[in-house]
């Protein structure tokens, strides 16, 4: 994992610093939507946070391990869409592409990821290809 400091940019995209965007959720906070969750588990991705992305992933379809591909960058996070996933929904849906690159080069992942509130705290899903 790559830490970051409180003061730097949040990959989320945001343009908050880290230490008052996804850092606090990272550390046990809960998201207070599922597109912050969403956006949070995206800068997990981008540092490497393994294990935040799994205790964020709900226990029905989490995998019992991950490993994430060191050699991937990612650079950019566009949210298109959420349907509801509000402070008071229990579900809601976000569509959002992320841009990352590889040795291989750049690349372009869109999904429509699904997530559920339960006692107070957003968990992903799953995730589909939105154009299907």
């Amino acid at each position: 994992m790559t830490p970051l400091e409180p003061s730097a940019p949040c990959p989320c995209g945001l343009g908050n610093p880290y230490g008052s965007c996804c850092g606090p959720i990272h550390a046990g906070s809960p998201a207070p939507t599922a597109a912050q969750l969403m956006r949070s588990r995206y800068s997990a991705f981008a540092i490497g946070d393994t294990a935040y992305l799994l205790r964020s992933w709900h226990a029905s379809t989490r995998p019992s391990e991950l490993e994430l591909d060191e050699s991937t960058r990612w650079l950019r996070l566009i949210v298109e869409q959420t349907e509801a996933g509000g402070p008071f929904d229990t579900a809601g849906n976000v569509t959002f592409t992320a841009i990352g690159r590889t040795p291989d080069g750049r690349f372009e992942q869109r999904e429509r990821s699904r997530f559920v509130r339960e006692q107070g705290s957003w968990f992903y899903v799953d995730g589909t290809d939105p154009a299907i």
